[in-house]
């Protein structure tokens, strides 16, 4: 069979984007709605990738060409619905860390004007000891502001070359605190003023919020999808149809530059995203972060399943709408319909969500989406939320492990492998403290349960501190140790 790229031309546009994620969220989101630009909005550009990571799928995206086929599916007014588009919008990927200078080339390009993002909540951090000379710089906000200060030096300081960086990572404020990290960096590597009042007068940093599910890779199905095609696609990426982009903009909306509206996307314009960015974070990834680690480890493998199961279901639906709901603030009609809205986006029959691809960086998940609602229960009840808080032990059983399989901590699920992805920090301390020598499944619990919640750099403060809350995760973590995943959550 015929690979996409034999099929399916390449079609030269300007690199407009630089898209710092190579992953299928972005391919299947921004590069779907660039592509989209291309055909209605007579954008006229295309993206460059780049791999934030050692590894990744450069060498299979440019083995396609940048070539790809998205797959939309869902129902709408109660019929199913199915969409293939081959995406054209995707120059390439570089992986900087073997073409350093094919990456920093591209700060001289004329054409450039948007940077992207998604390299997970834990992206956008500072990484002590990054230098400017460094080829590349380990943290994202670091490659960011070496590339700045090449196009600042390559344009000599034109005002009209900066850059709109709008990231995609789910962390509050994702384009202020980008900003804020750039600026750390200019100032400690001794940039000049200059170039300093450059990203402060030709940049902008935007906020944004980004929401559609894309469970990626349709591995099960792939050669069926192959075959109905004619052609063979090793990145087909799946979502779902739904989709919203917010972006929050300081200086002026740029919907002349990204001509959504004229090509149809759903992307709102705002200068206030808060309301958004709560609901969506909160409710919608708050949930899948609330059952996710637990449905793994109580046997189930995706989203879908989860929907359908007895055991799941309640302890999901009860979370939701017990939960993280009344922790909130706003109409509670509402957010209920929202909520309602999610759960059927999450029983998408066509959508094969993985668990095990929800469960990449789960500690910073867990931090943004499900403590706010945790503390916010806390705070205007008076007593800690069951659901939240076994879902919080579930997290810390899941990272269970002593041996590493390369750079991720193996998990051992009724003798069957997984490996979880995240900070190496956080796999070492896990791994640290789980190689004790415990007399007991409680003298366990309590010796992990302490040492997780006290790490205050993790969770932004000290969970210790939080009344009943290391005496409920102890107690939990031991009911699961004892009597498996399944039996615990029955218990509550």
């Amino acid at each position: 069979m015929k690979n996409i790229k034999d099929v399916v031309k390449t079609v030269e546009r300007p690199i407009k984007v630089l898209q710092f994620g190579e992953g299928n969220f972005l391919r299947a989101f921004v590069d779907w709605i660039i592509d989209q630009l291309n055909e209605k909005g007579d954008f006229n550009g295309n993206v460059m990738l780049v791999q934030p990571l050692d590894r990744g799928l450069a060498g299979m995206i440019n083995d396609q060409n940048g070539l790809y086929t998205t797959v939309l599916r869902g129902v709408q007014n109660g019929k199913p619905v199915e969409e293939f588009r081959q995406i054209t919008s995707v120059a390439g990927c570089i992986n900087p860390y073997s073409e350093y200078e094919k990456f920093i080339a591209q700060a001289e390009n004329p054409d450039l004007r948007f940077i992207i993002s998604n390299t997970t909540e834990a992206g956008i951090a500072y990484h002590e000891g990054d230098k400017l000379d460094d080829k590349p710089q380990s943290s994202f906000p670091g490659k960011v502001c070496a590339f700045l200060y090449k196009r600042y030096c390559a344009f000599k300081g034109d005002q009209s070359k900066g850059i709109i960086a709008i990231p995609c990572e789910l962390i509050e404020k994702n384009g202020d605190n980008l900003k804020r990290i750039v600026l750390q960096y200019a100032k400690e590597w001794n940039l000049e003023e200059g170039f300093i009042s450059w990203v402060e007068e030709a940049c902008d940093f935007c906020n944004s919020l980004v929401d559609r599910i894309v469970p990626g890779y349709p591995r099960a199905e792939a050669e069926e999808l192959w075959n109905r095609l004619g052609y063979q696609d090793n990145i087909i990426d799946a979502a779902e149809i739904f989709l919203l982009w917010v972006i929050e903009c300081h200086k002026k909306y740029y919907d002349e530059e990204l001509p959504t509206a004229k090509a149809g996307v759903n992307v709102i314009w705002t200068d206030d995203m808060s309301f958004y960015r709560t609901r969506k974070v909160r409710i919608l990834n708050g949930t899948h972060t609330l059952m996710t680690l637990a449905a793994y480890q109580a046997g189930l493998n995706t989203v879908e399943e989860c929907i359908k199961s007895d055991l799941i279901f309640p302890f999901m639906k009860n979370g939701l709408f017990e939960e993280i709901i009344p922790s909130m603030d706003g109409d509670k009609a509402q957010l209920e319909q929202y909520a309602a809205d999610v759960l059927e986006r999450f029983a998408n029959p066509y959508i094969i969500h993985l668990l095990m691809s929800i469960s990449l960086n789960s500690v910073s998940k867990f931090k943004t989406r499900d403590l706010p609602s945790l503390l916010g229960y806390y705070n205007k009840f008076g007593k800690l939320p069951k659901y939240l808080v076994f879902s919080l032990a579930a997290l810390i059983s899941f990272y269970q492990g002593t041996e590493f399989e390369g750079a991720a901590l193996k998990g051992n699920r009724n003798g069957e492998t997984y490996l979880i992805n995240d900070n190496p920090e956080y796999l070492a301390k896990f791994a640290e403290l789980y190689s004790g020598d415990y007399k007991c499944n409680h003298c366990k619990s309590v010796a992990v349960a302490n040492g997780i919640l006290s790490q205050e750099a993790w969770w932004g403060q000290d969970l210790t501190k939080v009344p009943g809350l290391e005496e409920a995760i102890v107690e939990n973590l031991t009911k699961i140790f004892n009597d498996g995943m399944e039996a615990a959550i029955r218990s509550l």
